[in-house]
């Protein structure tokens, strides 16, 4: 029984030790800066040594990329924005004003964690140009996500007629980007309810039959 327990208990330590290191660079780039941060102070922070974040990680580069990829899920698990629960829900609505309900809100939690590291993505780029490199090259991944969704759109009964796939996506994607939220949100000192109530209505007003 113990050799079948022990391989489950090893992976969830160190599923738990990812995360407080995750956590601790997230919290430490946005405080001092992806230049000015180094990985002694992330092993500090997470109360690990810093042979284990080098183990974990391997260099800063990748933290980085990981502290930002868990930004946007939420946690750590390897799982896609389109496979996640909510947004598989969301997809799954009957019509396109409760889908957009339902993805508008999901995508504010996104936004909520991602703000904060939006312009640490920009400096680091500027500092250390293979940051930039680590991210998949082509099609913006955002409008992926909101091309799925717009295609979830197209047989509800109440889309607006002549709205076309296309143009629900570059809807969804101009909206609810995150440089638009920051717009709002940390410039206009919005709050984020304030923000989920104005996308939804606006995207609804455009995408949805009066």
């Amino acid at each position: 029984m113990d050799h079948v327990k022990k391989p489950d208990q090893r992976t969830e330590r160190a599923r738990r030790t990812r995360e407080k290191i995750i956590e601790a660079a997230r919290e430490l780039f946005v405080e001092q800066g992806y230049g000015a941060t180094n990985l002694q102070e992330v092993a500090d922070r997470a109360g690990v040594a810093v042979q284990t974040v080098y183990y974990v990680f391997r260099n800063k580069r990748t933290l980085f990329k990981d502290v930002v990829d868990a930004a946007i899920a939420g946690d750590t698990a390897p799982v896609a924005t389109m496979d996640r629960e909510w947004f598989r829900g969301a997809c799954a609505e009957p019509t396109v004003a409760a889908q957009l309900g339902a993805h508008v809100h999901g995508t504010r939690r996104i936004l909520e964690r991602v703000a904060p590291v939006m312009p640490l993505i920009a400096a680091a780029s500027a500092t250390d140009p293979e940051i930039a490199a680590q991210w998949p090259q082509g099609e913006e991944p955002r409008y992926t996500v909101q091309h799925a969704a717009a295609e979830a759109m197209a047989d509800k009964p109440d889309l607006r007629p002549g709205v076309t796939v296309e143009t629900a996506a570059d809807l969804l994607f101009g909206l609810l980007s995150p440089q638009l939220y920051l717009v709002f949100v940390r410039d206009r000192d919005w709050s984020p309810q304030r923000w989920e109530d104005w996308a939804l209505q606006t995207l609804r007003a455009q995408l949805c039959a009066d």
